[in-house]
C-alpha cells in the first residue's frame, strides 16, 4: 500500500490519469446520439467566431480598400474611353449635321423631285417566320407580311446582321423568302448583287452572283482594280441597279485573289447572316413601293 501511495503521490503520474479518464469520459459523451452541441462545444465555437470576427473585419476592410482602388483605377480608364467615344460622336454628328444640311440645300437648289429626294429613305417592317424549307437546293423561308401589307416580290429581306434573300412569292397574308445562299451565276431567275466596300465606295465595285456553298461564303467578282480592297473590309450593296437597296451588309472580305481570266479580282466575302434559327426579319420597303 505504502509503494501504491508513493506512485500516486507522482504529480506527472496524477496528471496523466486524470488526463486520461477525462479523455474516456468526453468520448463515451461524445459517442452517444445528441440532437444538439453540448455547452463547452457552444462555448468553444462562439469563442472562435468572435475571434474570427474580430480577425475577419480588419482583413476583409484592408481587402475592400485594396479592391475599391483597383475598381477605381479601371473605373478611371473607363471614365477615360467614354469621353473618347463621347467626344468622336460629338464631332462625327457635328459632322453628319452638316453634311445633312448641305446635302438638304444642294437638293433644293438642283430642284430635286420629292421621289428624288426619298429616293434611299427605305423603311424597314418586321416580318415572324412561320416556316422554314431546308431543301439544300433550294432554301426557302416564310414570313407573316403580304400584299395586304405592300410586300412584292424583289424586295430585299435582311436579318439585324445582315442581307438574307429577296421576296420571291407573295400571297395575301405571307411571302415566300429565297435565301441569297441560292444565289448562281448560272441559274438566270437569280439575281446578282452590285456591291462596294463600306468607306470605299468610289473605289471599289463588285458583283456578287454566286455562293460557294463548300466554303460557305459569297463570290464578289468583276473586280477591276483589288488595291483598294483589303481583307476585312465590310462588303455592302451599292443601289446600282434597283435591285437591292443601297447600304444593305453583306459580309466581310476573307480572301482576294486573280480571277478566272487573269483580267480581273476575285474576293471570298464571309455572309453577315448566319442564315440559321431566324424567329424575325426586315423586310425593306423602297420609298416607291412602300404599302401605304
Amino acid at each position: 500500500m505504502r509503494k501504491l501511495f508513493k506512485l500516486l503521490g507522482n504529480k506527472r503520474l496524477f496528471i496523466l490519469l486524470m488526463g486520461l479518464i477525462l479523455f474516456i469520459a468526453v468520448m463515451g459523451f461524445t459517442l452517444g446520439p445528441r440532437t444538439s452541441l453540448s455547452w463547452p462545444e457552444k462555448f468553444v465555437k462562439d469563442t472562435v467566431g468572435f475571434v474570427q470576427y474580430v480577425f475577419y473585419k480588419p482583413a476583409s476592410y484592408v481587402a475592400g480598400f485594396f479592391e475599391d482602388i483597383s475598381n477605381l483605377r479601371a473605373l478611371q480608364e473607363e471614365n477615360e474611353q467614354l469621353k473618347i467615344a463621347l467626344a468622336h460622336y460629338t464631332r462625327d454628328k457635328a459632322t453628319y449635321n452638316w453634311i445633312a444640311q448641305e446635302n438638304e440645300r444642294l437638293k433644293n437648289k438642283l430642284d430635286f423631285t420629292e421621289a428624288q429626294k426619298r429616293l434611299y429613305d427605305y423603311t424597314w417592317k418586321i416580318a415572324q417566320v412561320i416556316s422554314v424549307n431546308d431543301d439544300p437546293v433550294n432554301r426557302t423561308i416564310v414570313v407573316n407580311l403580304g400584299a395586304r401589307e405592300g410586300v412584292k416580290e424583289g424586295m430585299a429581306v435582311s436579318s439585324d446582321k445582315g442581307l438574307v434573300g429577296v421576296i420571291s412569292h407573295v400571297s395575301n397574308f405571307t411571302s415566300t423568302v429565297r435565301l441569297a445562299t441560292s444565289m448562281d451565276a448560272k441559274d438566270p431567275n437569280s439575281n446578282g448583287i452590285a456591291v462596294t466596300a463600306q468607306g470605299k465606295e468610289n473605289d471599289v465595285f463588285g458583283m456578287i452572283e454566286t455562293f460557294d456553298r463548300e466554303q460557305g461564303m459569297f463570290l464578289m467578282t468583276r473586280i477591276e482594280d483589288a488595291t483598294p480592297l483589303k481583307k476585312g473590309d465590310t462588303i455592302v450593296s451599292s443601289g446600282i441597279g434597283g435591285v437591292f437597296p443601297r447600304g444593305m451588309v453583306i459580309g466581310t472580305v476573307k480572301d482576294i485573289q486573280v480571277g478566272e481570266y487573269g483580267l480581273t479580282y476575285t474576293a471570298t466575302v464571309e455572309p453577315a447572316a448566319n442564315f440559321t434559327d431566324w424567329k424575325e426579319l426586315f423586310i425593306v420597303f423602297e420609298p416607291e413601293g412602300e404599302g401605304e
